[in-house]
């Protein structure tokens, strides 16, 4: 038996990037998914990937800093395919600006995205998890929370991401509801497309950051977050996953700048490791 069959996942952010990949995963495991996205359009395409692929998925547009669509988006769900046990709290945005030109408006929608959304979806979905005495909720965080790599705004949201994960956790584990965090670092997305527009090389450069030699890919985080949704992590809550190719593990490039390349294993591995 599939891993989620017969359970309903709501994704927000759904429609593109990682929300996509995590909810077309999700179905392809047996869940209903309810895909929350701010485009409508991306939306139903999305939807329609999964329902073509023979899942069950519907769109729902969605802008989740808005209470009163939260809640109807929660309950439309959960009227169509049963009660809400799964939520991914997907959805954020981030800009470039600097940080002393940053309008309030500005800030203000970007915590309200990643943060503030966070807190309705949960709000909106967590009577049906206690009524049931399970649930599971995953927060989509950043390495931006854990050490400095600009993008103020966004990280700030995402530090408060945490803190709210491990609240929530702590609070409802004895009404059945597990509360996680994948700490996600680099994720090749179309989020990034605007900048590979001005410089096709970035995230190559990028790249030497990573102890495992690359940036992520979409199905890296999906991978996680279908771990710590699913029974396999059902004693796991309150924990952040880092998904981060090693990013904050260490500083790779200083440690070559000190010891040289001489300092790594030979590219073939080394006899007897």
């Amino acid at each position: 038996m599939s891993r989620f069959s017969g359970q309903v996942a709501l994704v927000t952010g759904g429609g593109s990037g990682i929300g996509r990949v995590i909810a077309r995963r999700l179905a392809a495991e047996g869940a209903a998914v309810a895909v929350a996205d701010i485009d409508p359009a991306t939306a139903r395409d999305a939807a329609a990937e999964i329902t073509g692929s023979g899942g069950t998925a519907r769109a729902w547009p969605v802008d989740v800093t808005d209470p009163g669509a939260v809640a109807a988006a929660a309950a439309a769900a959960a009227a169509e395919f049963g009660t809400v046990g799964l939520l991914v709290n997907n959805a954020a945005v981030a800009s470039d600006t600097r940080f002393e030109e940053v309008a309030l408006p500005d800030w203000e929608r970007e915590v309200g995205v990643a943060l503030t959304g966070a807190f309705l979806c949960s709000r909106a979905v967590l009577p049906g998890m206690l009524a049931s005495r399970r649930g599971a909720i995953v927060n989509i965080g950043s390495v931006n929370a854990l050490a400095s790599f600009g993008n103020e705004p966004y990280s700030a949201a995402k530090a408060g991401l945490a803190s709210l994960t491990r609240s929530l956790a702590v609070r409802y584990g004895r009404g059945g509801v597990r509360v996680n965090l994948v700490v996600a670092g680099t994720i090749r997305t179309p989020a990034w497309n605007h900048r590979l527009d001005r410089d096709p090389g970035l995230l190559e450069r990028v790249s030497k950051w990573y102890p495992l030699g690359r940036t992520g890919l979409p199905d890296d985080v999906a991978n996680a977050v279908l771990f710590l949704a699913s029974d396999d992590a059902a004693w796991i809550t309150g924990t952040e996953l880092r998904v981060d190719g090693g990013l904050l593990a260490g500083n790779l490039p200083m440690m070559l700048d000190i010891h040289g390349q001489d300092w790594l294993p030979p590219a073939g591995g080394r006899e007897g490791c």
